[in-house]
């Protein structure tokens, strides 16, 4: 395989690009949220995520539910209710307008956690090396385009459960190369600094790898944030019983911000009772809050809401979440946060942890999709492309894990360097080992996994 054009370029990149976003400016009445430390910030407040995971129509029939601007509207109603300040959506339409929708949260005040991620464009645990492609990284990128420029797009998720057991360990390094293309495309196109991460799940043998693996490198490839799905306490529970107090424990030294993506165990009636702890002094200073899953009932017993035409029924657990949430406020000042902190130390390889590709190195910048950069992502697929998840090869070339990536764009506010994807399941795929076999060539002069 022919050396990576990827850094080739980057001469033409500089941190005083002038490249013009893809989209204009909106006019939404909202402060961006940003990171400092391990916490996120909307201007000098501290920010904690309060929100729910919002997908009506669930795996089996995605549809973007912000780009119908009556039933979001409808939902705000609700979500105000609720007292939410943020919604997770797991696929969006990159070809549909989302303006109206977008700006109706702003002014209520809630933000958009976005996956960047549909069911044909994502990073496959089954071949991530054949599924890390230019194909994919142009969708990504063109979502990125749409929602790069409202105020109120709180972060974007790189993936979602891509690791959902030791085996598949291996995919790591394709998921952590993606966050790292993600943050190299908004510097270049002198986007404002969006945080980049991904939600994990909570795989008790490797979940503490995976946060150190996102969080260890240079500065250019290390996640903003780390967020894990976590259904464990499981009401009547407390602190310690739910075995949080050790997460908390575990995390408290971890210095990029952490929240819970997905949370609400409904074993038992759900009462909701970790959100005292979660915004409270048991978690504020390691903890940015969470996102209940989830908004509408999808057959799974988990929606707070049944949605049925026009009509949307709130159920016992809405209920039981907004007492439960209006009677616990957020920590008064910043929380307790750490306003500074160093790099995960990489993971070491073992039983629970296969990655054997060095923890200096990544999956080089796929072939061609550097152009990107320079010129943006152009048109997305939307929900009716074809899929990019066969478009690479299952060879794959190893680079330097920074190499290339692309600074602070015009608007100079991101770090130094640059920052799959739906519910279990959507894959459509019984889970298969990702096996890599790593090799040197000589011939070559470069590493390739086959």
């Amino acid at each position: 395989m022919k050396t990576p054009t990827f850094v080739a370029v980057i001469s033409a990149l500089t941190v005083s690009s002038t490249a013009t976003p893809a989209v204009s400016k909106r006019a939404t009445s909202i402060t961006p949220v940003t990171v400092k430390g391990n916490a996120f910030f909307a201007g000098s407040q501290r920010f904690y995520i309060r929100g729910v995971d919002y997908q009506p129509g669930g795996a089996s029939d995605p549809v973007d539910p912000i780009a119908d601007a009556t039933s979001c509207k409808r939902d705000i109603e609700k979500f105000k209710s609720l007292g939410l300040n943020t919604i997770r959506v797991y696929t969006v339409d990159n070809t549909a307008d989302h303006d109206e929708c977008m700006n109706a949260l702003a002014e209520a005040g809630i933000y958009l956690a976005l996956d960047v991620n549909t069911p044909k464009y994502s990073i496959n645990r089954a071949e991530p090396e054949v599924s890390y492609n230019k194909v994919y990284l142009q969708n990504v990128f063109a979502t990125i385009d749409k929602f790069a420029n409202y105020d109120n797009t709180l972060l974007f998720f790189s993936g979602n459960e891509v690791i959902n057991d030791d085996a598949t360990t291996a995919c790591a390094p394709f998921v952590k190369a993606t966050t790292r293309d993600m943050k190299s495309y908004i510097n270049a196109r002198g986007y404002r600094s969006i945080p980049v991460g991904y939600s994990a799940a909570d795989v008790d043998s490797n979940r503490l790898e995976m946060a150190q693996y996102m969080n260890c490198g240079p500065d250019s490839v290390r996640s903003d944030f780390f967020a894990f799905n976590d259904y464990s306490w499981c009401d009547p529970s407390d602190f310690k019983t739910s075995g949080w107090n050790q997460k908390v424990a575990t995390y408290s030294n971890y210095s990029i911000p952490l929240f819970l993506s997905e949370y609400g165990c409904n074993t038992n009636t759900r009462k909701f009772e970790e959100v005292k702890s979660l915004y409270g002094t048991d978690m504020a200073a390691v903890y940015s809050g969470g996102l209940v899953y989830e908004y509408s009932e999808e057959g799974t017993k988990y929606g707070l809401v049944t949605i049925s035409g026009n009509s949307v029924t709130e159920g016992a657990d809405f209920a039981a979440l907004k007492s439960a949430l209006s009677g616990t406020a957020s920590p008064s000042g910043d929380g307790g946060y750490k306003s500074s902190g160093v790099a995960s130390d990489c993971p070491s390889e073992s039983k629970t942890w296969n990655v054997t590709i060095a923890a200096d190195q990544l999956p080089a910048f796929p072939d061609g999709a550097s152009d990107y950069l320079k010129s943006g992502a152009g048109v997305g697929a939307g929900l009716k492309g074809a899929g990019s998840q066969t478009s690479g090869s299952k060879t794959t070339t190893l680079a330097s894990a920074g190499a290339g990536t692309v600074a602070s764009g015009a608007a100079g506010t991101s770090k130094k360097g640059s920052a799959s994807a739906l519910r279990p399941g959507e894959f459509s795929m019984a889970p298969v080992v990702c096996g890599l076999v790593v090799l040197v060539s000589s011939l070559f002069g470069g590493v390739f996994i086959l």
